[in-house]
């Protein structure tokens, strides 16, 4: 999947680039988008493949309030072990193998990509218990 423009989704059946504004994205998802914060919305969908999860949206006031990053994540960790490999398993068939691997401490490793148009790292941080993130930031071209 080419990241330069923008991201696709399977379900919706919708590519969100990453020049969209808050007001586009709104008209996009209507009633199904999720405000969480002033510049931090989420929504329920299926991407890379039959990966269901939620995907959160990022836009930056220094950027002109234009996408900066999405944020991928689920509702629920019942099995913390089966996310990380679920979500890394969509990864690498969307987006190749990770251009960076780091083992540390905990039971999960760090992945991160370069890919053209953006930088995707995923890794689980002990924040209160294990936090798994995974996210897809716009690079400059």
């Amino acid at each position: 999947m080419d990241l330069r423009d923008g991201f696709a989704l399977e379900d919706p059946a919708v590519v969100i680039p990453w020049t969209i504004t808050v007001a586009e994205l709104r008209s996009l998802f209507g009633s199904h988008l999720r405000e969480v914060t002033r510049g931090y919305f989420t929504v329920s969908c299926t991407s890379l493949g039959g990966l269901q999860h939620e995907l959160g949206f990022h836009f930056m006031p220094r950027d002109g309030d234009r996408l900066n990053e999405l944020e991928f994540f689920r509702r629920a960790y019942p099995n913390q072990a089966e996310s990380f490999e679920e979500f890394q398993r969509h990864f690498e068939a969307a987006f190749g193998r990770p251009d960076w691997t780091e083992q540390r401490s905990g039971a999960f490793p760090a992945y991160a990509w370069n890919v053209p148009g953006a930088q995707i790292v995923h890794y689980v941080i002990d924040r209160f218990g294990p936090e798994e993130h995974l996210h897809i930031e716009r690079r400059a071209q």
